[in-house]
């Protein structure tokens, strides 16, 4: 599970005051929030949309965790929210009753909104539908964040199928089965197994990608599609099918698609040049085969050696944020980018210059890990002061990487590849080379500074004895 993020249930009289506690090597990262000196009257009190991280305006419903009429307990999830980055639990600040839910899953809504509400106890959960009924049937606008003495907006769920009458209770899958208990129960959300109902889709062949393996809409939409082609839900063909797309249909952004483009071309208004350099691979390639059964690996062994250079050249680290000033960045942390269904993140590598290469390779395999199962903290994957990207296990041979805001440079790899060169007694030989392209800000880093970077990196990459100290 990732971490879980703790979010108010905020009464609709009351001004919540946010502060952020430091997170001093707990396995937690709560934001908190309580009314700033206002006695709590109300007996229903708001869900809002909480802010899962510093870009984020709207969250995606992933899964309620609860379902309407179930008493929750200060500190219990209540539903898993999809920011643009990664998907994350909320939890509840107070006791009482879910009462009613606002945005059913799938359904998006505006930081600050009401996507729930919850009475204080079973008395109140009638008034409570009753105000969301009211206030659904309002037609909603974009919701501010909330304001003294007034409630924000709540937002209904996109277009989808009409929610059905919730029941009272969900349970939580065991480890023994995703989606299932021993194979005795199914572990679904309510929306989920409504829809698997209206798509004649068997619960009990799905793999469930939500909390704790719980099938939420999105898999049974996947399974569905799979059918559709003649796939078996859950076999490994399933999984890399892409879901059938009518030809000719508009497909909208994901949240995390929404995120990149719109970081994609906040990059564009950055001045950026692009110098490339051959580097042979060799004693690389032979480095690797000794060690890659202690579990290290080719992008640990690259961010490593990237990551030594990087200290010879700290102006190559450095980062423009405001067009005034740079920064030298104190730490070289290594983003990656990682391809995922659906989008692309940069996990990172923090400290890479100083982490020795095998608990740099355990380390990113499990970022891997978290990245694909959309469990990255903010600080897994938006404190990166440099970025690789690798395409050579495509035998790619060469391209060019758009710079991510906020950083100076991001390295372009391609496939290493047996290259006929001319050797220094002026014969020809067989040597493996690999292209690189280093894309970088021109406002910090001029040309002679990426010269000198790439001649220090290819250094080590052909002489790479101090990448397994």
């Amino acid at each position: 599970m990732s971490r879980l993020l703790q979010t108010p249930f905020v009464p609709c009289t009351a001004n919540p005051s946010l502060r952020r506690p430091t997170n001093s090597g707990s396995s937690t990262t709560r934001l908190s929030a309580r009314p700033s000196g206002t006695r709590i009257h109300a007996k229903v009190r708001e869900i809002f949309m909480p802010a899962l991280s510093s870009t984020m305006t709207e969250g995606k419903i992933v899964s309620w965790v609860k379902s309407e009429g179930d008493k929750l307990s200060k500190g219990e999830s209540v539903v898993v929210v999809e920011s643009d980055k990664a998907d994350m639990d909320v939890e509840t600040f107070y006791d009482g009753y879910l009462a009613a839910i606002m945005v059913e899953e799938g359904g998006v809504a505006p930081v600050g909104s009401a996507i729930a509400l919850l009475a204080e106890s079973e008395s109140e959960i009638a008034d409570a539908k009753a105000r969301a009924s009211s206030s659904l049937e309002t037609p909603s606008s974009p919701a501010p964040a909330p304001a003294e003495n007034a409630a924000p907006v709540p937002v209904p769920a996109s277009p989808s199928p009409s929610p059905s009458p919730r029941p009272a209770a969900s349970v939580m899958g065991s480890a023994v089965h995703p989606a299932s208990e021993g194979g005795k129960r199914i572990v679904a959300s309510p929306y989920a197994k409504k829809l698997a109902k209206e798509l004649k889709v068997d619960l009990a062949g799905i793999a469930g990608s939500g909390p704790l393996g719980r099938i939420v809409a999105k898999d049974v939409e996947d399974a569905a599609s799979a059918m559709a082609v003649g796939e078996v839900p859950g076999t490994p063909a399933a999984a890399a099918e892409s879901p059938a797309v009518p030809l000719g249909s508009v497909v909208p952004f994901t949240t995390m698609q929404g995120a990149v483009s719109k970081n994609m071309v906040e990059s564009l208004k950055v001045p950026t040049f692009r110098v490339g350099y051959t580097i042979t691979t060799d004693a690389l390639d032979a480095l690797y085969k000794k060690i890659k059964s202690k579990g290290v690996t080719m992008t640990a062994l690259l961010a490593k050696a990237t990551a030594l250079a990087l200290v010879k050249h700290p102006v190559v680290n450095s980062s423009c944020r405001d067009g005034k000033s740079f920064t030298y960045n104190s730490s070289i942390n290594i983003a990656v980018a990682v391809a995922m269904d659906g989008g692309l993140i940069t996990p990172v590598l923090q400290d890479a210059d100083k982490v020795d290469i095998y608990s740099l390779s355990r380390k990113w395999k499990e970022l891997v890990d978290k990245a694909r199962a959309k469990q990255l903290q903010p600080q897994e994957y938006n404190s990166g002061t440099f970025t690789l990207s690798n395409l050579g296990m495509f035998g790619v041979d060469r391209f060019d990487a758009i710079l991510p805001p906020g950083t100076g440079a991001i390295m372009a790899v391609g496939a290493s590849q047996p290259t006929v060169v001319a050797t220094k007694d002026g014969r020809m030989g067989m040597k493996s080379q690999m292209q690189v392209n280093v894309t970088a800000d021109h406002r910090v880093i001029y040309g002679a500074d990426l010269a000198a970077f790439l001649q220090t990196l290819a250094q080590i990459i052909e002489d790479p004895k101090d990448l397994t100290f």
